[in-house]
């Protein structure tokens, strides 16, 4: 039931009259909106009926802002990671780092240590933390993508950003507090060159000079990493038990993230079994009889503690100084999978092989970032037999 009533009062700056809103939403909770004219009002109450019939008020929507959104996102992401419901520490870090810093840096996401204080780290002034869920367009978001890549946000933080305020807002429309999830295919176009998915892997002779300079116990994870084609937290997430160093099989069932937090791979595909040669079972042996971690619960790849090994800190006390020992120009660790992947092409695998082996979730992902290395002499041929024809 709503019902518009003309309201009129005197106080000390004089006498008043406006237009007064009653109603009541489908959860039998009563609302009163107060307007300076009728016809405002009366438009109100055409925009209630409308979203009532159509099943879409949100109570919420009007009272609650984009920065409330965030909080109540975050909290709940919060309660499933402390629960074990598929969120990781570092996921839970990165979705309150892109509230904090781009969604609305007025806000504080991070969780920091007693006594430290935020700092202005970006200064993105385009944030949406003050825009009222309700009041938040597909228009709106497109401004914040256009303002952030203006900012100097590169194509990946942009799509990652967007995609956390995509799942704030469906978040908030799952309990009540939005209308609509309007970042929802909002999209993000790159230049040429930076919206490219196609890799360059490192040269053999690149990763000759690697292992050349690394020491022994350090060249068997490079090795490992090259022959594989395992991501770095599969790789350092691996126990003796996923080896299987009779039949010469690495099973990848599990990964491990910068906070020490064990999960399942990053999607059903990423759970595989990779062979490795005979040269690498050797390596495998001999470096399992030197290390301190030999039983089957023991990391395949430790840190120096027996622990698992944290990606940032092996990349920054050996990868690096390594690359630069090697005189070679700066590459990441991740460079190492592309360097699998290449071999594999190279030594004749079909492209659905390198995608399961790869533990990609589509085939497409595969041919984007891989189909320029596949082998195009049988193309040639056609092409050449094509054009005999029409000769």
């Amino acid at each position: 039931m709503a019902v518009i009533k003309r309201r009129k009062w005197t106080n000390g700056s004089g006498e008043h009259v406006a237009w007064q809103l009653d109603f009541t939403d489908r959860f039998g909770k009563r609302h009163r909106e107060q307007f300076a004219l009728k016809r405002d009002a009366e438009g109100r109450l055409a925009e209630l009926q409308g979203t009532t019939r159509a099943g879409t008020y949100r109570p919420l929507a009007d009272r609650s802002d984009v920065a409330e959104g965030c909080k109540v996102f975050c909290q709940y992401m919060t309660d499933r990671r402390d629960r074990g419901e598929k969120v990781t520490e570092t996921y839970l870090r990165t979705t309150r780092q892109h509230c904090e810093n781009y969604i609305d840096p007025n806000g504080e996401y991070v969780v920091r240590r007693p006594g430290l204080k935020k700092k202005d780290s970006i200064g993105f002034k385009g944030g949406l933390g003050a825009i009222k869920l309700a009041d938040l367009t597909a228009a709106r978001v497109v401004k914040f993508r256009d303002d952030m890549r203006k900012h100097g946000a590169g194509i990946v933080t942009t799509r990652r950003v967007l995609g956390t305020l995509s799942r704030v807002l469906k978040h908030a429309v799952e309990t009540d507090m939005a209308t609509m999830n309007v970042a929802k295919g909002v999209r993000v176009i790159g230049t040429r060159d930076e919206d490219s998915e196609r890799v360059t892997p490192p040269s053999k002779a690149d990763l000759t000079a690697l292992l050349k300079a690394a020491s022994p116990d350090y060249k068997i994870r490079v090795q490992f990493a090259a022959t594989t084609g395992l991501r770095a937290s599969e790789q350092w997430a691996l126990r003796w038990s996923n080896i299987d160093l009779d039949t010469g099989k690495v099973t990848v069932d599990s990964r491990v993230d910068a906070f020490g937090s064990i999960d399942k791979t990053k999607s059903a595909a990423g759970k595989r079994t990779i062979p490795i040669g005979k040269t690498m079972i050797e390596e495998l042996k001999a470096w399992r009889d030197r290390s301190k971690q030999k039983s089957n619960d023991g990391f395949v790849f430790p840190d120096g503690r027996g622990s698992f090994t944290r990606h940032t800190n092996q990349t920054k006390r050996f990868w690096n100084p390594l690359v630069k020992a090697a005189g070679i120009e700066p590459i990441g660790w991740h460079a190492l999978r592309h360097f699998a992947v290449s071999t594999w092409i190279e030594a004749g695998l079909q492209p659905k092989a390198v995608q399961t082996l790869a533990g990609h979730a589509s085939f497409a992902i595969t041919m984007n970032r891989y189909g320029h290395l596949f082998p195009s002499d049988d193309h040639q041929a056609a092409f050449d037999k094509i054009a005999a024809t029409l000769a």
